[in-house]
């Protein structure tokens, strides 16, 4: 029996599966990357900082299919980024009942070849047809135009903005079409 990680989720140039050890080397160097980690924190990690999240990340094995996962680009079998849906909290830390939150984070040198739409579209499937999510939100730092499109492009819809303090976001949120047609009857 070998040793390769469970598949979670697979589309026509997508893997995705659990962490692992391989994977620190690309997942530290998008960590690092200033164009990565503009919108998303917005300073790049330290190598240290890096390593201690990758490690965090892969010592909590995720007890149910609620995770972000590594993206392996199945051309080149090679990780290229994180993506999946994950627990919604409230604002008091606890998951909400039946939603999820998008998450894509892809290395730079392969934005604008539609990974994020790929993922994106393969994780509301997922979300909706296979966990029976009833709702997936995604938030996204003002500014960060392209993931907008994406989001948009995926059926998002921008629920409230938040303009206030250093970073502004953008809330958007999808509803899973047969959890509003059994609310509407």
């Amino acid at each position: 029996m070998d040793n390769q990680p469970t598949i979670i989720l697979e589309t026509k140039r997508l893997l995705f599966r659990p962490h692992v050890m391989a994977d620190m080397e690309a997942f530290v160097a998008m960590e690092q990357d200033p164009e990565v980690r503009r919108y998303v924190g917005g300073n790049p990690r330290t190598r240290e900082e890096a390593e201690r999240r990758f490690l965090n990340s892969i010592e909590k094995p995720a007890a149910s299919k609620l995770s972000m996962w590594a993206t392996i680009y199945k051309a080149e079998n090679k990780y290229i980024g994180r993506c999946g849906i994950y627990p919604h909290f409230d604002n008091d830390g606890n998951p909400i009942s039946g939603e999820a939150s998008l998450g894509s984070y892809i290395a730079s040198p392969y934005w604008g070849n539609g990974f994020a739409t790929e993922a994106g579209e393969a994780f509301i499937a997922f979300g909706f047809n296979e966990l029976n999510i009833n709702r997936i939100v995604t938030t996204i730092q003002v500014g960060n135009d392209a993931s907008v499109r994406v989001i948009e492009k995926l059926g998002f819809e921008l629920v409230w903005s938040e303009t206030g303090g250093p970073r502004g976001f953008l809330h958007y949120s999808l509803q899973n079409p047969a959890s509003s047609f059994l609310k509407q009857e």
